[in-house]
């Protein structure tokens, strides 16, 4: 199912890690020209923008976040990524909010902690866009989506080398099986926006 641009993560119905925060993802094998790299979870934003009402947007955000990728500038097919998200970290601004959106109408965090994108492909559309397909699981449903991520920049940070990437995707929550709401006050297309910035390993 191939995406359109204008979006990562934001889920438009939500849920994910436990108590005890996500798991780390396994690190990426990676060739002799790439590199490897590390999400930074204070720099990393997943945000999420779903219908309201049929009269407005509302937005949320994720807490906590985590990953690996791998940047490979001369081969596309070489690079690779891993991203996680924790559901328990759902933020809406409002505590009570927060709690439904990880009860089993939604989310159901405790059940399945964790949401995760992690890539299958990876190709070049233009220099500094790819095109990304890979397995997206949620509410413990996985399925293959391909979405677009800019490569924003590589540069050097006080810590060393960094790199950022940014991403806008669209997700049918009832695919996943969420679907609290749907047809009447809230929307079941989930507009996500995600921005990665990770360090060299």
């Amino acid at each position: 199912m191939r995406l359109t641009l204008g979006i990562l993560i934001a889920l438009g119905s939500l849920g994910l890690l436990g108590f005890f925060g996500p798991s780390s993802p396994a690190p990426l094998a990676t060739s002799a020209r790439a590199d490897s790299f590390t999400v930074d979870p204070v720099h990393s934003n997943v945000l999420f923008k779903v219908m309201h009402n049929r009269a407005a947007y509302f937005y949320g955000r994720f807490g906590t976040v985590s990953g690996t990728f791998v940047l490979d500038s001369e081969d596309a097919s070489k690079c690779s990524l891993a991203v996680e998200v924790a559901a328990e970290s759902v933020d809406t601004r409002s505590e009570r909010l927060d709690q439904h959106l990880r009860s089993p109408d939604f989310f159901d965090a405790k059940q399945f902690p964790v949401i995760r994108f992690e890539s299958t492909e990876v190709e070049a559309e233009s220099p500094g866009l790819y095109l990304v397909t890979g397995d997206l699981t949620l509410h413990g449903v996985t399925k293959s989506i391909t979405i677009e991520v800019e490569h924003i920049g590589t540069a050097e940070g006080r810590g060393g080398l960094v790199a950022g990437f940014h991403s806008t995707f669209v997700v049918d929550r009832t695919d996943y099986g969420v679907s609290y709401g749907a047809g009447g006050p809230l929307g079941s297309d989930v507009e996500l926006i995600v921005s990665i910035e990770a360090g060299k390993n």
